[in-house]
């Protein structure tokens, strides 16, 4: 395991990331596979790293779930884990400087502190009544 990220699996299927970038290597370090619908990287460069000009192509992608990412800026969120019929897995505090990656199953968050927190989401949004199901 590294220490600037912990998978999170139950059996087989990957549920999620949880993320520390103060703690990632120098570098570009890619936190998610290829295969995933969401992508993250961490940029750990020193001062005067250049980077060369580009822009993305368009081509036709396809995702059949929707990934978040959450990064907490300020306080502190628990993270708990369910299977799809509502079974409990597992909870995680994510606390200020670190965030995490849903892939697969349910989840839901409790704010622990007065918190500033980023989510970021693959898309098009089609509506919560495509995109969510209560569990």
């Amino acid at each position: 395991m590294s220490s600037y990220k912990k998978e999170i699996y139950h059996g087989e299927i990957h549920v999620a990331t949880i993320v520390k970038p103060l703690k990632a290597p120098s570098g570009l370090n890619f936190v998610t596979d290829d295969d995933k619908f969401i992508q993250l990287g961490i940029w750990n460069w020193k001062k005067n790293k250049s980077l060369d000009a580009h822009f993305h192509n368009w081509f036709k992608r396809e995702a059949y779930r929707t990934n978040e990412f959450i990064y907490v800026i300020k306080g502190k969120v628990k993270a708990n884990l369910f299977t799809e019929e509502g079974n409990f897995i597992d909870s995680f505090i994510i606390k200020k400087n670190e965030g995490m990656i849903l892939y697969a199953l349910a989840h839901e968050y409790k704010i622990l502190k007065d918190s500033i927190i980023i989510e970021s989401k693959n898309g098009p949004f089609l509506g919560v009544d495509k995109d969510k199901t209560l569990i």
